[in-house]
């Protein structure tokens, strides 16, 4: 098995809470420049988050639009895959189906969706958006995406649910492919949503032990719960600290998990564990890092990181989805 290197876009202006200026500003000419380079050193994916609001570095820092942004890198990028984040609560699945087709059309078959069912209150609230509590934000999650998919799949396309409603919709063009369905959560209601729906599930950070039972559960669950669809790949997030040697590296991971609680990034850590539902506790330090990413283990020099990558691997771990800071220059370490 060869694992696929994906990297998440900044478009946040980074990915520690505890750093105020990572040297990344969160603009679309250091996003350009950024996708259009990391496809000549070799990744393969590049994935898109979608908040209003910045959930990083404070809710009155700036953040990219992850549609718009996409769009955007759609025409600049050739190979590229474009796993864009997608809330449910935001758009409405016709609206959104069509945007997403012509977007899957500019970019030649590269786009993707993370499917996302929001947690963020606050910023439902301060948009005028639908907010919906847990399990019932995975009724509405499991809609809308029969709606995106039969819009995308029929020649007419009529619904009539709790949420939604369309009468003989036609959309066309098509997307040149299907986009693909990854989506994470760890909930029961969300694992079995994603056995059902998606194409892949995607993880905050784990070391690869226990990413192994978290795979060997949800390959049970697919079989279970849809016997006839394909298999599942799986990814997982990853913050990567690559240093000459172990001591240089274990020095920068101490900087950045210096936890100041203070710090704007924290503002909405207790409204995050509350609607996300985790299997297990984020420490306020771990947090310091955006998505458990150091859980992942891909901190030291190159051959430990290598080999790391190699037990994600065997742990059957398809794609990583990897943070560093400052970006540019970590991917040209990374890559290198």
């Amino acid at each position: 098995m060869s694992i696929r290197f994906g990297y998440w876009l900044p478009v946040f202006g980074g990915w520690l809470r505890n750093v105020d200026d990572e040297g990344m500003e969160a603009s679309w000419k250091y996003v350009r420049d950024l996708a259009v380079r990391s496809e000549k050193i070799g990744f393969d994916l590049t994935l898109i988050a979608e908040l209003n609001l910045n959930d990083i570095k404070g809710p009155e820092a700036p953040s990219l639009d992850a549609w718009s942004t996409a769009a955007a890198l759609a025409a600049v990028t050739e190979r590229l895959e474009l796993m864009v984040a997608v809330r449910p609560n935001f758009h409405h699945p016709g609206l959104f189906a069509k945007h997403a087709a012509i977007i899957d059309q500019i970019s030649s078959g590269r786009l993707a969706l993370n499917v996302v069912s929001s947690w963020w209150k606050d910023e439902a609230v301060q948009y005028g958006l639908p907010f919906d509590e847990h399990d019932k934000r995975y009724a509405r999650t499991e809609e809308w995406m029969k709606v995106v998919k039969g819009l995308w799949t029929e020649k007419k396309f009529s619904h009539s649910g709790a949420l939604y409603k369309t009468e003989d919709a036609i959309l066309e063009p098509k997307p040149v492919r299907r986009p693909p369905i990854y989506a994470g959560g760890e909930s029961d209601a969300a694992k079995d949503l994603i056995a059902r729906e998606a194409d892949a599930y995607v993880m905050h950070g784990d070391p690869p032990e226990r990413l192994a039972a978290k795979v060997a559960e949800m390959k049970e669950r697919r079989a279970r719960l849809a016997p006839h669809a394909p298999p599942m790949t799986f990814g997982v997030a990853g913050y990567v600290i690559c240093r000459p040697t172990a001591e240089e590296a274990a020095k920068e991971r101490a900087r950045i998990t210096d936890v100041q609680a203070s710090a704007r990034g924290y503002a909405n850590y207790n409204q995050w564990l509350e609607g996300t539902k985790l299997e297990q506790r984020v420490s306020l330090e771990e947090y310091s890092v955006s998505n458990r990413g150091l859980r992942t283990g891909l901190v030291g020099p190159p051959d430990l990181i290598a080999e790391r990558l190699d037990a994600l691997s065997r742990a059957g771990i398809d794609l990583t989805l990897l943070q560093f800071s400052p970006q540019r220059e970590e991917m040209e370490r990374f890559a290198s």
